[in-house]
């Protein structure tokens, strides 16, 4: 007879246990459905002309701790009124789909209590007006047939689609406060301008975003006529879209991940006039781009444009910020004169450190030049392949001397299981499962499942994953979850929200930092499958110093590049004025993980406290990763108290733009307090030198990428001061790598640290040799010399 403890072994490791003698013929790595459904989930099983699921789905969806119980998360604008026939004006429709219910607009710095997916079936909207977004929104097309939305001949107003409108007669002012407009995603929407006079200067997305946001296969279709001042993009910048006519892009902002994109038949593909840095990983892209402190570009296409990317940079002061640093791999440039163009001659300066990697140019005879001025590396007017190439400080080994240099580096590392089969680093897009049938769609909520954050629904969930794992997409209504213990989630899972469903743990056996407790467990331990996770929240209700958010174990099948990921997914430790959790993300020896917009953010102010105020919050630590790959990482951490990253005997991994903050009331208390050091973890060791948290530590660690970085060490204290930036002393160290392990470092900026690397913990990298505006930028860092 099997025991209870036997049956919850059979469910986590997906076995039949028939006797004991059974479970020793079975190898490290366990191949796993993880559940019983008798019927595996192998393919979409939607007819021809059927609807995105998401349109005809049962709607039971709700804003937990929102006092109207009968507030709307999801609104089809053709409930509002819109007609889609690309006649009637549908802009007060459409508008009034995403206001509904006192949501938070202008005057409203930020609320997680009403959320919305404002939907658009298949059709032409007509709108003659910006559509103003709202905080905490979704604005979903259909996935199988993208609807558009068309400007009008006489569009008046900034943007199309508007998610930081300006106040009008308020000298610039805008609805949201840029670093706290959180949680944004626009996917599978068209956006034509083409019916707008070529001279106006219309703009189709208006993104002055943040974290949490993405855009989703996304196209701008732009007038191509001589003269033309239409913009796709301008502003802040995420995943997938295509667009072409004057300006591809255009960007000013500090850190950002732009992966997958194509601009065809623009003047200028990406305009970028500040940032601090910005990695760039490119394989289909036109922009003029603009930027300050980090961006990723990743997979970027660009054709028949006039200039590739135009930089403005020169300002090297916080007051003259231009850009910062730009991180471009795998790109490919067609019939284009100019690849990357800046303002100023570097000469030996830090005007706009540039790293180049994988990059395929087709008739372009300049790669990258000064405007008016010289060809800094020439392209070819056939066919030109450039490897790896950088402008700007570069180190090797011990050696603390910078070497500025225009010419080859060495370039990232990438393992076999990184790349594809085009020799690009692998990427995958957010599933949105278009080819799903409604009734292979399995509703939380219909099975149990409350989602009030109040009612306990551990059980609920469990018996939910339990039936339907591997057979059924298991669809969070949206709602606040609450568990008490461990949620195992099988191996052969795949799971969606709805506008960022939340898994709120809580409870007494989360209590204990010296006891550890999973909240959510990814796949048992060395399983192999599926597990697909997107539009999920991951936090925690008031103190709970002893959990382990997410323990992921799975290992993606052999065959499924990027089988086992997240995508647009959170971990969220807020309103705790005490210790928040022990870690937020565990990556085992056995895991592979794909990780795209996974940011793990513990709370620096209250999003739902009117006034914003600061607070307090203690998180452990935030991303543990032992895993031997192949992991890409392409998210975020910040705040917590030991580390943000932690990299432990990993191998195989690329990390695009990572970007990290210290938390702000160090060193009042000093790290590690409140928690206490665990060897289980390969904690750092701090003392009175030391006291503050680390950004990136890296141990015993083989073939990891840091292509693009970000670290902030404001230093705030518990008074929320900033004196130390002045001289660079808010922090000692904070990005810190062994004497054994083989990383390469590309286009890292920091602020407010003396010592922007260092190696067994001694200080290499002086911030004084790489001052480059806000922030200090070195270009590349390798274990030899170039």
């Amino acid at each position: 007879m099997l025991t209870e403890q036997s049956l919850a072994m059979s469910r986590r490791f997906g076995l039949a246990l028939l006797s004991a003698s059974v479970c020793l013929l079975f190898a490290p790595f366990v191949s796993a459905l993880g559940s019983s459904c008798s019927a595996p989930l192998t393919t979409g099983q939607a007819q021809p002309g059927d609807p995105y699921w998401l349109q005809n789905i049962k709607h039971q969806g709700t804003s937990a701790f929102n006092p109207n119980s009968t507030y709307q998360v999801f609104r089809n604008v053709k409930d509002f009124g819109a007609k889609g026939d690309g006649l009637n004006d549908d802009t007060a429709a459409i508008n009034a789909a995403m206001s509904e219910g006192y949501r938070c607009g202008y005057g409203c710095q930020s609320s997680t209590l009403t959320p919305a997916i404002v939907y658009f079936p298949p059709g032409q909207y007509l709108v003659s007006s910006a559509i103003n977004t709202y905080y905490y929104t979704q604005m979903i097309g259909d996935a199988r047939t993208p609807p558009t939305l068309l400007a009008s001949s006489n569009f008046t107003g900034f943007a199309v689609i508007d998610a930081d409108p300006y106040v009008p007669g308020g000298g610039g002012a805008q609805w949201f406060v840029n670093q706290d407009n959180f949680y944004r995603s626009v996917r599978n929407l068209i956006i034509d301008l083409r019916r707008v006079n070529a001279t106006a200067p219309v703009i189709g997305i208006h993104w002055q975003v943040s974290q949490a946001t993405s855009l989703i296969n996304v196209v701008v279709e732009m007038s191509q006529a001589n003269g033309t001042q239409h913009l796709g993009i301008c502003s802040h910048i995420s995943p997938k879209l295509i667009v072409a006519g004057k300006n591809g892009i255009s960007v000013g902002n500090q850190q950002f991940t732009v992966r997958n994109i194509t601009v065809n038949n623009a003047v200028v593909g990406i305009n970028a006039a500040w940032t601090w840095g910005m990695g760039l990983v490119l394989t289909h892209a036109c922009y003029v781009l603009t930027s300050w402190i980090g961006w990723t570009y990743q997979r970027v296409s660009i054709n028949n444009c006039s200039i590739g990317f135009s930089l403005t940079t020169g300002g090297t002061t916080a007051a003259t910020q231009t850009v910062g640093s730009e991180a471009i791999i795998d790109v490919t440039v067609m019939n284009t004169p100019v690849f990357v163009q800046t303002t100023t001659a570097s000469n030996g300066t830090l005007a706009g450190s540039i790293v180049l990697n994988n990059v395929q140019l087709h008739n372009v005879p300049v790669a990258v030049g000064v405007k008016g001025g010289e060809v800094v590396l020439k392209g070819s007017s056939s066919s030109m392949y450039i490897d790896s190439w950088a402008q700007g400080n570069v180190y090797a080994g011990n050696d603390g001397v910078p070497q500025f240099t225009q010419g080859n580096i060495k370039p990232p590392q990438k393992p076999w299981n990184i790349i594809d089969s085009q020799n690009n680093i692998f990427g995958r897009g957010h599933p949105q499962y278009p080819d799903y049938s409604v009734d292979q769609i399995a509703s939380v909520k219909s099975y149990g499942a409350v989602g009030d954050g109040r009612t306990d629904d551990t059980a609920a969930l469990q018996r939910i994953f339990d039936m339907f794992a591997g057979c059924k997409l298991i669809f969070f209504d949206a709602g606040t979850y609450y568990i008490t213990d461990t949620l195992y989630i099988p191996a052969g899972s795949q799971i969606t929200g709805e506008a960022w469903s939340v898994i709120l743990g809580g409870g007494a056996k989360f209590q204990d930092q010296k006891n550890p407790k999973v909240m959510v467990e990814a796949g048992a331990p060395y399983t192999i499958g599926i597990l697909e996770i997107t539009d999920i929240i991951f936090s925690t209700l008031g103190p709970a110093p002893g959990a382990i958010l997410v323990e992921w174990n799975v290992k993606q099948p052999w065959d499924q590049q990027g089988g086992a990921g997240m995508w647009d997914t959170y971990f969220r430790y807020v309103r705790v004025l005490a210790a928040g959790c022990l870690m937020g993300l565990h990556l085992t020896q056995g895991s592979s993980a794909y990780l795209e917009g996974t940011w793990l953010w513990t709370a620096d102010h209250d999003l739902d406290d009117p006034q914003g105020r600061q607070t307090s919050i203690f998180t452990g630590r935030g991303i543990l990763s032992e895993s031997f790959g192949p992991v890409w990482m392409i998210g975020t951490a910040e705040h917590a108290a030991l580390y943000q990253y932690n990299f432990h005997a990993a191998q195989n991994h690329w990390i695009g733009f990572a970007q990290t903050e210290t938390p702000y009331y160090q060193p009042i208390p000093p790290a590690p307090q409140p928690y206490s050091i665990n060897s289980a973890y390969y904690d750092p060791v701090f003392n009175s030198s030391n006291p503050m948290a680390w950004a990136m530590y890296v141990v015993q660690s083989w073939d990891l990428t840091l292509f693009g970085k970000v670290i902030h060490s404001l230093r705030l204290t518990i008074n929320y001061t900033q004196g130390c930036l002045a001289n660079y002393t808010c922090q000692n160290g904070i990005l810190n790598i062994d004497d054994q392990s083989t990383i390469m470092l590309y286009s890292v900026s920091t602020v407010g640290t003396t010592y922007q690397l260092t190696i067994q913990e001694q200080g290499i990298i002086n911030e004084k040799y790489n001052r480059d505006g806000f922030q200090e930028t070195f270009t590349a860092w390798s274990r030899s010399p170039y």
